[in-house]
């Protein structure tokens, strides 16, 4: 089992530094500290491991370190910043590992976009040696890059002509949407495997600058202290708060048990029940009353063990195909939460927080598992947990007059928690009739079942005599499917609207790296992954498809 849990204490390949306005994250790569046997991490290469620590770093941050203004990522090893992926660890990986690998990071990439773009932390990446493939791919991620002039150091995505593969975090999409670099530029340098050195690199866009070896560490100092002295807003004088370890018991069978969040998985069926309970008290609705709660405030756990247990679905239960969301609470707390975090939205934590939410259901939203969102009697989808259900690939609503079944808006679902699409889930529902979502947030009260059908809120809503044979035959059905031919569905279905960069992103790692990743071009006894760093030449089969 993969543990997505990390601390600073327990990190094993990088370091955390912070000094007023200015954090420093130094990759510094144990090569014999992997998640699995079979490869070494040499030239900062890195696996899931690796990432699962930057992930932490870049969340921890934004909680424990608002004061901090600018983030410099670089490496504590001579003459290389990161050569990638190690290529030997996806060589022995199954397929489905490399494609979640490769979500995972990809998502991590995302946050710290986020954070640049949200939380005024602003990432600069100083190369102080050759960054390639996903060590390039990381520095595109950033806000600036900088490179050292030391006539050796280089910038790559060498996946195309060494590996038969694509840069597989969004590399492709950043280099021409992000960095705007021209097509046929980009094209040279992506078939380039050596890269390109500083003066070239920055000529065509790849970098921001660059500084020889003796001005390198003051260069990018001085650039920091720009950047702080440029940002025009205040550093909060207020400490972070700690994110505490999460408290779960797991079950033998892959089940898990938090506060606030239970997985019980039935492997015979491949489905899965994640349950989110709400608030178990009122809470707070004044700030520093929030502020003192920390990370025991209920959407920041809730929030935090919702998201471990989406990525504990993801990548140690393959075989769990479908997941079935409920919620049990009152709706009424669940939205006096809602309304405490509008009310207190410009406050840094409440910001944060927020934010933090809108990932974890962006997350949600591209997990490669179905989802059906049960309504039942007790349920609390409302709010911020409504937004479970409008994920939800269906949503099934009980329809039975002796027991009350509800559903409510709150102010969150007008645009606090966007898609990947830059839409809100109601917005990208509700596509064909866009008045219809001003309706459902203009809806004064809570919708009952009838209400929550006419307003097109759930797909179907069967009565008591029906409920339990229909919501039975629609898992015995989904999980009797293709899952290759569902992912593909449900990844076209979900983001209706407009493209961004993100949906690119994760619509091609979907498509494009999941069908290359099994092509004997790149993973058969003669492709190009495969023989990698061997005596043998790869052989392409090179009819193109």
């Amino acid at each position: 089992m993969i543990n997505f849990e990390t601390n600073p204490e327990e990190y094993k390949h990088w370091k955390l530094g912070v000094e007023g306005p200015v954090a420093t994250l130094s990759m510094d790569v144990q090569e014999d500290e992997t998640l699995a046997e079979g490869y070494k991490l040499k030239l900062n290469s890195y696996d899931l491991g690796v990432d699962i620590e930057l992930a932490d770093a870049v969340q921890r941050l934004r909680f424990e370190h608002p004061e901090v203004r600018v983030v410099l990522v670089t490496s504590l090893k001579p003459r290389i910043f990161c050569a990638g992926a190690n290529i030997y660890m996806l060589g022995t990986s199954s397929h489905a590992f490399k494609v979640n690998f490769c979500k995972f990071t990809n998502e991590t990439r995302c946050a710290l976009e986020d954070a640049s773009a949200n939380s005024g932390q602003r990432y600069v990446a100083a190369l102080n040696g050759t960054a390639s493939g996903g060590g390039y791919e990381l520095a595109i991620a950033c806000d600036e890059i900088y490179l050292v002039d030391d006539g050796n150091s280089a910038v790559s995505l060498p996946e195309v002509p060494l590996l038969g593969v694509l840069p597989g975090t969004g590399g492709l999409t950043r280099l021409v949407d992000k960095r705007k670099v021209r097509r046929d530029r980009a094209d040279v340098f992506s078939t380039l495997a050596e890269g390109l050195k500083s003066k070239r690199a920055e000529e065509w866009g790849l970098i921001d600058g660059h500084f020889p070896t003796s001005k390198f560490q003051e260069g990018v100092a001085a650039r920091a202290r720009a950047i702080v002295e440029a940002d025009g807003t205040a550093p909060e004088d207020t400490p972070g708060i700690k994110l505490n370890p999460l408290e779960v018991e797991r079950g033998a069978d892959g089940g898990r048990e938090y506060k606030y969040v239970s997985v019980k998985l039935n492997p015979e069926g491949r489905y899965a029940d994640l349950t989110v309970r709400g608030p178990e008290d009122e809470l707070p609705s004044d700030v520093e009353e929030i502020v003192r709660l920390g990370d025991a405030y209920w959407p920041l756990r809730a929030y935090r063990e919702l998201d471990d247990a989406l990525l504990h679905l993801r990548v140690n239960q393959l075989e769990i195909g479908l997941v079935c969301l409920r919620t049990v609470g009152d709706i009424a707390r669940v939205l006096d939460v809602d309304k405490a975090l509008v009310e207190n939205r410009d406050h840094w934590l409440v910001r944060e927080i927020i934010l933090y939410m809108a990932r974890v259901l962006r997350r949600l939203d591209l997990t490669a598992k179905s989802f059906f969102a049960l309504v039942e009697p007790g349920s609390s989808f409302a709010g911020n947990l409504l937004e479970l259900a409008l994920s939800a690939d269906r949503t099934y609503m009980l329809d039975d007059p002796e027991q009350l079944v509800e559903m409510a808006t709150s102010e969150l679902n007008a645009g606090a928690l966007p898609m990947s699409n830059g839409l809100t889930r109601l917005s990208s529902r509700f596509l064909a009739e866009p008045e219809q979502a001003a309706e459902v947030l203009g809806h004064a009260g809570r919708f009952d079942t009838g209400a929550a059908e006419s307003a097109g809120l759930v797909t179907f809503a069967p009565d008591d005599l029906d409920w339990e044979d229909e919501i039975r035959v629609a898992i015995e059905e989904r999980t009797s499917l293709s899952p290759d031919a569902l992912t593909g569905m449900e990844a076209s279905l979900r983001f209706a609207g407009p493209e961004t960069p993100d949906t690119k992103i994760f619509g091609r790692l979907t498509a494009w790296q999941n069908w290359i990743f099994q092509r004997p071009n790149a993973v058969g006894p003669q492709g190009a992954l495969t023989n990698y760093g061997k005596p043998t030449q790869p052989q392409f089969d090179y009819k193109r498809t």
